[in-house]
């Protein structure tokens, strides 16, 4: 039996906008949403579930996690409830409840201690500059040290820990039985969404932005992949070298346009923007910038005399990896992919 939590819509609130009180279930979102049929009911659903604060049908749900979010609903609602964005707040709200550290939770809903989180990562490679007195070699190494072991953790500690809280929400705790040749079998379809994320396009008039989020992936795996595994920084292979360039180009260009939209307001996704939001993009872009520039100082022979460039850097990708990655937007990408790959078990 569902348990009902008629505060749970004050707790909603401070995960996004949505007026409760101007929604009277006109039926018009799910009229318009291109996901919408006979069987999913897009979003009223969910609207119906937090309003009446049914959060063990929602935490089971995968719907929040299946819209991308096009706007359509929000346009075409008389009332002007934005139901596009309590849809968003419940990921930000999912995301705190998958999140076993209950971090996501604190930085979603207070800026000020994403601020003070910021702040410490930063005092945290500036101590580190001043112990190694500023060497640049040895700083560039745990440099590329960190970006490896930081991978491995923040999987291993953190996220994979919540993909399994996710698992747990959606298939164990409703008792949904799958054989296990089904999650063998539908992993491709967690590759492909992962890579991909080709849902969005069954929204309309979304091929463009499905395009830039598609060049945006590809671009940040590939530039992670160069500086991790490749790397870039101390490389001396033309080859390589040209690619980074490319990839930190690629992010550049395209972390612009989503900042800007965000910034003029010209699509119903960028009406509404939490601080975690714009950090995601902001941060997106300045690791895309920094390692550009970081590179062309090493390749112009600045860099010796210029080793705040680099630690500029630094900060920027502890940041990243250690707030935004495990505890931020970025985490959505990741709960996506996993809940299109739930959806296929569920459906087997």
């Amino acid at each position: 039996m569902a348990t009902i939590n008629p505060d749970f819509g004050a707790e909603l609130k401070k995960y996004g906008a949505f007026d409760f009180n101007a929604c009277y279930n006109c039926g018009n979102c799910t009229a318009i949403c291109s996901l919408s049929t006979e069987e999913d009911s897009f979003p009223r659903e969910m609207v119906r579930f937090s309003v009446l604060g049914s959060t063990s049908d929602i935490k089971s749900s995968l719907k929040p996690w299946l819209c991308y979010y096009c706007g359509e609903c929000s346009t075409h609602c008389p009332q002007v409830a934005n139901p596009a964005e309590l849809i968003m707040s419940l990921r930000r709200w999912l995301t705190a409840e998958y999140d076993w550290t209950k971090l996501s939770g604190v930085l979603y809903r207070s800026f000020a201690f994403t601020i003070i989180a910021f702040i410490i990562a930063a005092l945290g490679v500036i101590g580190f500059g001043f112990a190694e007195n500023f060497n640049m070699e040895t700083i560039m190494l745990f440099g590329h040290k960190f970006e490896m072991i930081a991978i491995i953790a923040v999987f291993g500690i953190i996220l994979l820990p919540n993909v399994i809280r996710m698992w747990w929400f959606i298939i164990l705790k409703p008792k949904i039985k799958v054989p296990f040749i089904k999650y063998l079998t539908g992993i491709w379809e967690l590759i492909v969404h992962m890579f991909t994320q080709k849902r969005a396009l069954g929204c309309d008039d979304n091929q463009f932005r499905w395009f830039e989020h598609f060049i945006l992936v590809i671009g940040y795996l590939a530039l992670l992949f160069t500086t991790v595994a490749l790397d870039w920084f101390s490389t001396g292979n033309l080859f390589i070298i040209i690619l980074g360039y490319v990839e930190s180009i690629i992010i550049f260009i395209v972390t612009v346009d989503f900042v800007l939209s965000r910034i003029k307001k010209n699509r119903e996704i960028s009406k509404f923007s939490m601080p975690s939001d714009w950090m995601f993009v902001i941060w997106l872009f300045l690791m895309g910038l920094t390692a550009f520039i970081v590179r062309l100082f090493i390749d112009t022979g600045i860099i010796k005399n210029n080793i705040w460039m680099y630690m500029f850097h630094l900060i920027i990708l502890v940041q990243w990896a250690l707030i935004i990655v495990p505890f931020g937007k970025w985490t959505h990408f990741l709960y996506r992919s996993f809940a299109m790959y739930f959806a296929k078990l569920k459906a087997a």
